[in-house]
């Protein structure tokens, strides 16, 4: 689908160099250097200083040769909240098959939830002047967003949409999703209703869900619980999730849950425990993995376009690095559909 263009307008900062550190930090430029190569080849006092005064600045250092400082690298920058969500393997996967093809490589780094990392990450990229960042959702810490915000490339954050992105958005609402997964059981006739998620507490995006799917069925004036998991998605999750859910409301006969995987291991101990699916107990879960297809009974879930996710990333950074352009709007809604099967 192509889409009107404009000029894309550049953001601008002020340089900072290494020069400016070494003077806020009251050493020479070369022991900047040094810090930042071997940082425990320095004092630990003057190590301090350059910490602090790099923080202060806001500096990241061009790891390009000097004569290639004002170049860009042909490389784009993914971070990634987990490895364990196929997905977002997809995605990359598909980024990664459009802009190789135009030279450009992909860096790809993984946070594990964890707001550091990220931060960490974004100027481990920064620092080799990338074509563009991609980031997974729209929420990140405020040293990030600040970096995110002064970056002289573009931004691209994906599998979420919302107010507020840093520059470009593609993705879909999570909040609608949940509300989806409400609709479909609630369509089916449940009426005592329970989302069940792993790590929520970390993966905002879920939370979403999860909020969307109360509210659902709140609006059609059916109670439902949400039930949370601290650890991440498995099997023995799944089954502490059920046991949670049963024993606040023995009644509950449908069910959604944060992801395919979790989803999965309901089926597994609603077998094991002899509850009949869906005739007792209906699921749908979120993701389609590819064994969504093949379960007993096959599970109905919501499936997000990855690929196409991917595929429209690389087409905005093709165009805001190679043309000088972007959409018109800034934000790319790739939707999701319900896939109906066996178990809801």
């Amino acid at each position: 689908m192509d889409e009107p263009v404009t000029r894309r307008s550049r953001r601008t900062r002020q340089t900072i160099k290494m020069s400016d550190v070494a003077a806020a930090a009251n050493v020479s430029p070369s022991t900047v250097s040094l810090y930042l190569r071997r940082p425990g080849a320095v004092s630990k006092r003057a190590g301090v200083a350059i910490h602090d005064a790099i923080e202060r600045l806001g500096y990241v250092p061009n790891l390009m040769a000097g004569g290639l400082a004002a170049a860009r690298s042909r490389v784009v920058g993914v971070v990634v909240p987990s490895m364990r969500n196929a997905f977002f393997a997809q995605t990359v996967s598909a980024m990664q098959g459009v802009l190789s093809d135009d030279g450009f490589q992909v860096m790809f780094g993984n946070t594990d939830y964890d707001d550091d990392t990220e931060l960490a990450l974004v100027r481990a990229y920064l620092s080799w002047s990338p074509s563009a960042l991609v980031l997974t959702g729209l929420h990140h810490a405020r040293p990030t967003r600040d970096l995110l915000h002064a970056a002289d490339c573009p931004v691209v954050e994906m599998w979420e949409l919302g107010a507020d992105p840093v520059d470009l958005a593609v993705g879909f609402s999570h909040t609608e999703v949940g509300r989806a997964q409400a609709r479909h059981l609630i369509r089916k006739g449940r009426r005592h209703l329970a989302f069940l998620g792993a790590r929520m507490q970390d993966d905002r995006r879920a939370m979403q869900r999860a909020e969307g799917f109360a509210a659902e069925a709140r609006e059609a004036g059916i109670a439902a619980e949400i039930v949370q998991h601290i650890k991440p998605a498995s099997t023995e999750a799944a089954a502490a999730l059920l046991a949670k859910a049963l024993s606040i409301n023995a009644r509950i006969d449908g069910v959604a849950a944060s992801n395919d995987t979790l989803a999965l291991g309901l089926l597994f101990e609603c077998m094991r425990r002899g509850i009949a699916v869906p005739e007792r107990l209906s699921v749908v879960g979120f993701g389609d993995l590819e064994f969504s297809a093949f379960s007993n009974p096959s599970l109905t879930t919501i499936r997000p376009f990855g690929d196409v996710i991917g595929e429209e990333i690389a087409r905005l950074v093709l165009a805001a690095v190679e043309e000088d352009a972007r959409p018109a709007r800034p934000a790319i809604n790739t939707g999701f559909v319900i896939v109906e099967r066996g178990s809801a």
